[in-house]
């Protein structure tokens, strides 16, 4: 008998998003599911009720607003090995794209994730296998990105240029990736000091030290909603997230010796988070230059057949 696959849907308030994310991750795989709402505090009453309307589904109450990090690992944390899936409540799957995860996850073995293309509702590809930062395109990617979304620093830190195609990247997108759960476990899975945002990249660069691959996988197709939480609470939303690009950055470059850097990162940050309050087009940052219909033949590439 087929194992179920645990799927970790991460919630705060989704709204009717759960649900159409529940009833296409059913079309998108045939094995049996596991699925754990790790609820972070909602309050629409909408994960009781698709935990009480089916039985592959329950909730784990984590009893107030812990973070995108620390809820998925505690969604994950009863199952030592293995395949999983964490996701976004407003990732939609395609027919048949956790099956294509999983068969791209046996092609790669030393697969510790694999993402799936992301398109946004619009249709435009979302940049979602990224480059590590560093901090040469991390600045010019910040600085210029929102106003120059075609710029080279943002073009080489996102891979935009690149035909989508299955390959090894620095980091996935944490809305949506399989994730092999011993090498997970084997660092600690997500830092909970990243309360949102960041947590994705510094779970990769953790577990590339160890040797594992992040691996991009354009034949899986979901669409995602996103900024349901910045929509929310746009100023806090931004805050946390150039909190966190401190932290990840700061992290890289410790010591006494990187001090005066990490001052000029202090104030650059928090320059640009002040900015992002009075200019939405700041706070969206660069948007995607991509759509399917600009890459002959990849949307026929992509579908499962």
């Amino acid at each position: 008998m087929t194992e179920p696959l645990r799927v970790a849907v991460v919630t705060f308030s989704p709204g009717p998003a759960l649900d159409e994310c529940l009833s296409s991750l059913r079309r998108a795989t045939a094995r049996p599911l596991d699925v754990v709402l790790a609820d972070n505090g909602s309050v629409d009453g909408v994960p009781e009720r698709a935990a009480a309307a089916a039985d592959d589904v329950r909730l784990l109450r984590m009893g107030g607003n812990v973070g995108y990090g620390a809820a998925a690992n505690a969604g994950l944390a009863d199952v030592p090995t293995g395949w999983a899936l964490v996701a976004n409540p407003d990732v939609r799957f395609e027919d048949g794209a956790v099956d294509e995860l999983l068969a791209v996850a046996q092609r790669w073995p030393r697969a510790a994730m694999v993402g799936p293309a992301i398109q946004t509702p619009d249709g435009a590809l979302y940049p979602s296998a990224r480059d590590l930062p560093s901090l040469s395109t991390g600045i010019g990617h910040a600085l210029v990105g929102w106003i120059w979304p075609g710029n080279p620093w943002t073009a080489r830190y996102r891979r935009e240029r690149d035909v989508p195609r299955e390959r090894a990247a620095g980091w996935l997108s944490g809305s949506c990736f399989l994730v092999d759960l011993e090498a997970f476990h084997s660092v600690g899975g997500f830092d909970p000091a990243y309360f949102m945002y960041f947590e994705d990249v510094d779970l990769a660069e953790r577990l590339g030290r160890r040797g594992w691959l992040h691996i991009y996988a354009p034949s899986a197709v979901v669409v995602h909603e996103g900024g349901h939480a910045t929509r929310r609470e746009p100023r806090r939303m931004q805050r946390v997230h150039h909190t966190s690009a401190l932290r990840y950055l700061s992290a890289r470059y410790p010591g006494r010796r990187h001090a005066p850097l990490r001052l000029v990162l202090r104030a650059g940050l928090g320059a640009r988070m002040l900015l992002s309050y009075v200019s939405g087009r700041v706070g969206a940052g660069a948007q995607p230059q991509q759509t399917v219909a600009e890459l002959p033949g990849a949307r026929r590439r992509w579908r499962r057949r």
